[in-house]
């Protein structure tokens, strides 16, 4: 059991007056928590950016038939290229909003202020979770969709099949993309959501104190 464990249990037990004596010890320690909660997505969200940077680049810069297979699927890549650069500012945009409610929970000595702080991060990482999901499948529709018509290994494989061969085909790309999806939320669930149910109970806590 931590120290805020302790104090909160001898919160508990005690009259008024030792209530408003451990609320006033227990909230600096909200406040610390809450900040290394949120400094902890922070660095998780450029972590991921660099990661998905080093996918998307590292293999077209260094292998020719990489970029050759791609420029063969996607053409131009006009697309792909809109999609990759969205995606991106969204993700920067989300550590921008990160580091500003960092800051403010940084800098700020009122628990209602604290709450709000809390609030809205959790609201940013749960609209940037439900976005990563969202690209995540059109992203995948769009690159099953350009790889059965566009590739040649593909369309000359598929190009017999009957209508009954390409709805089989079209539901197993389905089910593989709801697939590759739920992996992706079950990720974020493990990442982000352990650190939004410690904001969460930071939050409940500080409730507490108000009441």
């Amino acid at each position: 059991m931590d120290e805020l464990e302790l104090l909160k249990k001898d919160w508990n037990k005690s009259d008024d007056h030792h209530k408003k004596l451990s609320g006033k010890e227990i909230y600096p320690m909200l406040h610390k928590k809450s900040s290394s909660t949120v400094k902890m997505l922070f660095y998780i969200s450029i972590a991921e950016l660099v990661l998905w940077i080093g996918i998307n680049t590292i293999p077209y810069l260094v292998s020719t038939e990489y970029r050759e297979k791609l420029n063969e699927v996607y053409g131009d890549g006009v697309l792909m290229i809109w999609l990759t650069i969205i995606s991106y500012a969204i993700i920067l945009l989300f550590i921008y909003l990160l580091f500003k409610s960092y800051k403010s929970i940084s800098v700020t000595d009122n628990a209602k202020k604290l709450m709000e702080s809390i609030l809205r991060t959790r609201q940013i990482v749960k609209y940037y979770v439900l976005y990563n999901l969202v690209v995540a499948g059109i992203s995948l529709a769009v690159g099953f969709y350009q790889s059965l018509h566009n590739d040649p290994v593909i369309s000359e494989e598929i190009k017999d099949f009957s209508d009954k061969q390409m709805l089989v085909a079209y539901a197993v790309m389905i089910i593989f993309s709801a697939l590759f999806i739920l992996v992706i939320w079950l990720f974020y669930k493990l990442i982000y959501g352990l650190l939004l149910k410690r904001l969460n109970r930071n939050y409940k806590e500080l409730g507490r104190l108000e009441g």
